[in-house]
């Protein structure tokens, strides 16, 4: 069996196209948009041009599937873990978020959760322990610590749109 190849083809305007003939010789490519998106598609195994399946990923989750493809020994989104079970992990808010624009009390996150936003990051800023008066804003980074059951569920409401 051959070993699988991988070409790069610049889409001036659009971004980068990956292609990957695997060793079985099945072909995916991977479009990365400008915008940080991906596409993603998967070509017939019967005829190579034609396309079986094309699925357009946004940033984020371009970097969940390759966390599921890569695993590290921890998530890249988890920032520390300690031997009392706790984790801080950043959550990203969504440009077209339920939240964006919300007070992040609104949120009620530490009540339904027990998890806590130690911090915010915005653009080149860091807003250490914002208050529930604190406005969230679509691209925001949430800083998040809690137990692992706590941070999930953080994610879920904050992923609310």
């Amino acid at each position: 069996m051959s070993a699988s190849r991988l070409s790069r083809t610049p889409l001036p305007g659009i971004g980068t196209r990956y292609d990957l003939t695997t060793r079985e010789r099945r072909r995916l490519s991977v479009v990365a948009h400008r915008d940080g998106g991906r596409t993603l598609s998967a070509y017939r195994s019967d005829d190579p041009d034609a396309c079986a399946l094309s699925l357009r990923l946004s940033a984020s989750e371009a970097a969940a599937l390759v966390d599921a493809l890569m695993p590290a020994p921890q998530s890249a989104a988890v920032l520390h873990t300690t031997d009392l079970g706790l984790v801080a992990e950043r959550i990203e808010i969504a440009t077209a978020s339920y939240w964006n624009g919300r007070l992040l009390g609104e949120t009620r996150m530490r009540t339904e959760t027990g998890a806590s936003v130690v911090a915010v990051l915005r653009r080149a800023d860091a807003i250490p322990s914002p208050a529930p008066d604190f406005r969230l804003a679509g691209g925001d980074t949430l800083i998040v610590i809690g137990t692992r059951e706590g941070v999930e569920s953080a994610a879920t409401i904050l992923g609310r749109e």
